[in-house]
């Protein structure tokens, strides 16, 4: 089993777990994130390790908070010591939502990347500063200004492909496009925006999935949802 630790209060499994690798098995505790601000993150973040040490109880192989700003929020440094913290508290392999993107952007060779996301200012600026840190040129940045953890999923797919063209259209030297917010539902926009673009487009929770189950020691392939899930 692959253990998750999700923003929102519910705890499901995020749904592109099934669809991208229906024959693994996920097991999900959620943080009851209320907004995608700092003042939301903080209210939770001290509770990731307490969920955590559940998943390992209930027989994970690996653990990924699947939160993109949760993870960036504080900074490169900061995710990586969230990260040595659960391991620590669970002696598992232990990535986040932060560390998938960057993973996966390297991975399909993307240096300058263009960033479509939901967030406000304030977190766009953040993920800049995390993605630099990691390495990363960055080129047009736009987001959507949502704050609200439980209305994120209701952005359509309209929404999201003229997001992405928009920063593409801003700025043509990218590499690369992500669209950024674990909330957004993306799968059915991955490989129109990659053909039409002619660039990796790397979104958030996929990228997710792919990372830890590739952490899990599985095959993290995956037919007909962009160039990450290729081999």
């Amino acid at each position: 089993m692959i253990g998750l630790i999700v923003p929102p209060a519910d705890g499901n499994v995020p749904p592109e777990g099934a669809i991208l690798y229906p024959h693994l098995k996920f097991e999900a505790r959620g943080l009851a994130l209320a907004e995608m601000s700092p003042s939301g993150f903080n209210a939770v973040i001290d509770s990731i390790v307490e969920r955590a040490v559940e998943l390992r109880a209930r027989g994970a192989e690996a653990i990924s908070i699947m939160g993109t700003s949760l993870t960036f929020y504080r900074g490169a440094e900061v995710n990586r010591q969230l990260q040595t913290a659960v391991h620590d508290a669970t002696k598992l392999p232990v990535t986040t939502m932060s560390s998938a993107v960057v993973n996966a952007l390297r991975k399909t060779g993307v240096r300058r990347v263009g960033l479509a996301t939901a967030y406000v200012d304030d977190l766009n600026v953040r993920l800049q500063a995390f993605l630099r840190d990691e390495g990363f040129d960055i080129g047009a940045v736009k987001g959507l200004a949502l704050t609200n953890v439980g209305t994120v999923k209701d952005t359509t797919p309209d929404t999201l492909t003229a997001l992405a063209e928009a920063v593409f259209e801003m700025d043509r030297t990218v590499e690369g496009i992500l669209i950024s917010c674990g909330g957004l539902l993306t799968l059915d926009i991955i490989t129109g925006l990659e053909s039409k673009l002619g660039i990796p487009v790397i979104t958030s929770s996929p990228a997710g999935f792919w990372d830890v189950v590739r952490l899990a020691g599985k095959d993290p392939r995956a037919d007909g949802y962009g160039r990450l899930f290729q081999a």
